[in-house]
Order: C-alpha cells, then sequence, then structure tokens
C-alpha cells in the first residue's frame, strides 16, 4: 500500500475517532443560527431595492457562505449545505418569511443586534469543531471558524458591490469571532472542556467582546502612518542672556517708577510755593 494511501487512511481514522468522542452541537441552536443569519440578509436585500429571488439568494449567502466556503477549502466531501436536510430549507423559508413580513425583524432592532452577535460566535464555534474533527491543528481550525463566521457577510458584500463589513473600521466584530474561536480551541484542546460547555463560554465571550466594544465605541484600527505622528516636544536649553534681560528691564521699570515720582513731588512743591506767593500778595 502506498504512503499516500495510508496518510489518507490514517486521516480519516483519525476524524472518525475525534468524531465519536465529541459531541454534536445541538441543531436547535445550529438552527437559531441560521435563522438569524438568513433575517439579516433579507434586510440588506430590502435596503437594497432586491426582488424576492435576490432577497432569497442574499439569505442563503449570508446564512450559508460561510460553511460553504469553508467546506470548498477544506475539500472533506462534507459540504454541510448538502447534508444538512434542514438547513437549506429553513434558510429559504426565513427569507420569504422576513421579505413578506419585514415587521418581524424590523421593530425589535435590539433582539437582532443581540441574535446577530449570538450567530456570530456559534458559527465560528461550528466552523472550529467542524476543522478538529477532521485533525487539522488549532490555527487552522480558528482560521476556518472565522470564514465560517464572516464569510457569509463577506459574499453579501461583493454581490452588492461595496467593501466588505469586515475589511472595513467598525466595533470589533471580526475581532470577537477570532476570539470565540481561539477560546474555544484552548478550552478543548488545552483544558479538555466538554465542546457543549467550551461552545457556550466562547458564544458568551464573542457576544460580550462585540458589547463592549459598543459600549465605550472601541473601535478597529485602521491607517498607521509614522510620518503623521505629532512630533515630540523638544526641551529648549533657556539662554542665560534672557535673566539678564528680565532683571535690566525691572531695574529700569523701576528707575522710571523712581524719576516720575520725583518729578510728581517736585511739581507738588512748586504748586505749593505758587499758592503761597499768591495768598501774601493778595493779603498785602
Amino acid at each position: 500500500m502506498s504512503p499516500a494511501v495510508l496518510a489518507v487512511t490514517a486521516h480519516a481514522a483519525n476524524a472518525m475517532a475525534l468524531g465519536e468522542e465529541m459531541v454534536p452541537i445541538p441543531i436547535a441552536f445550529e438552527m437559531v443560527a441560521v435563522i438569524v443569519a438568513a433575517a439579516s440578509g433579507v434586510l440588506a436585500a430590502r435596503e437594497n431595492k432586491l426582488d424576492l429571488i435576490g432577497a432569497i439568494g442574499l439569505a442563503v449567502l449570508v446564512s450559508l457562505g460561510g460553511g460553504l466556503t469553508r467546506d470548498v477549502i477544506l475539500q472533506e466531501h462534507n459540504v454541510y449545505i448538502l447534508q444538512q436536510p434542514l438547513a437549506l430549507p429553513v434558510s429559504i423559508g426565513t427569507a420569504a418569511a422576513v421579505f413578506a413580513f419585514p415587521w418581524m425583524v424590523e421593530k425589535p432592532d435590539r433582539l437582532i443586534s443581540v441574535l446577530d452577535i449570538f450567530a456570530v460566535g456559534l458559527f465560528a464555534v461550528m466552523g472550529a469543531d467542524k476543522t478538529m474533527a477532521y485533525g487539522y491543528p488549532p490555527i487552522t481550525c480558528v482560521m476556518m471558524g472565522f470564514i465560517t463566521a464572516v464569510g457569509g457577510g463577506m459574499l453579501r458584500d461583493i454581490c452588492l458591490a461595496r467593501v466588505p463589513y469586515i475589511f472595513r473600521r467598525s466595533n470589533l466584530y471580526a475581532m470577537a469571532a477570532i476570539a470565540g474561536a481561539i477560546t474555544y480551541m484552548v478550552l478543548i484542546e488545552s483544558l479538555g472542556m466538554w465542546n457543549i460547555a467550551a461552545a457556550f463560554i466562547s458564544v458568551a465571550l464573542t457576544m460580550f467582546i462585540r458589547w463592549w466594544s459598543i459600549r465605550f465605541n472601541i473601535m478597529s484600527p485602521t491607517e498607521f502612518d509614522p510620518h503623521k505622528m505629532p512630533e515630540p516636544v523638544k526641551k529648549v536649553a533657556r539662554p542665560v542672556v534672557r535673566p539678564i534681560q528680565r532683571a535690566g528691564r525691572r531695574i529700569s521699570a523701576k528707575m522710571s517708577h523712581e524719576a516720575e515720582h520725583a518729578r510728581t513731588r517736585s511739581r507738588d512743591g512748586s504748586d505749593l510755593k505758587r499758592g503761597g506767593s499768591a495768598r501774601n500778595r493778595r493779603s498785602q
């Protein structure tokens, strides 16, 4: 048997053994993430005046595009959108319902924003979990978790001919997804935690980071140009001449004040003498 066949066989056996040890993430959580992502895709379609077909297309891209991109990159012959019988119907049904009745998601905007970051955190965990089941290294699992979380939104923005949201300055959106995927891998690989508990903690951390960035307006950094940075204030040594000049000015001012005072006294004395002479002449 050739070494390539042996490697593929060992890789498949390792993935199967790891998959048997781990409990899959509950399907209800997966469907919640799909529903929320599909609803956000329909809202983007309505903002851009797309028809029903365009809304359904964007909904499918946002809700399942990240997982599809991950599976295409991994090439493990296990495409989520094809093997999960509920994924595509739930996405299409959500798109049709939200397109017909947009008030369902436009009114409770705060709830939708909370569920949106919940979906991002859960997609990051799902992507990392599936990649880890195939035996890939942790860094690859984190990358695939990040792609699963934000890949759908990136495909949406590409179809709408605009810069993807994850590449624009915003409140820690992509960074929150990366933190969630890293936390999940650390809890599983380093601490050996049960994957369901690790998923809850990772999603909670993702939501907290996103909330914290919005609450205190923490924005992702943009351009950095060291030439545009303000130059440090340089301390200039004071010359010795300045204190001497200041002392000279004080002495000159004092002498001028004394001279003016002396002129005032002499003027007052002259006035008194003239007044006395005038009184003497009147008395005579």
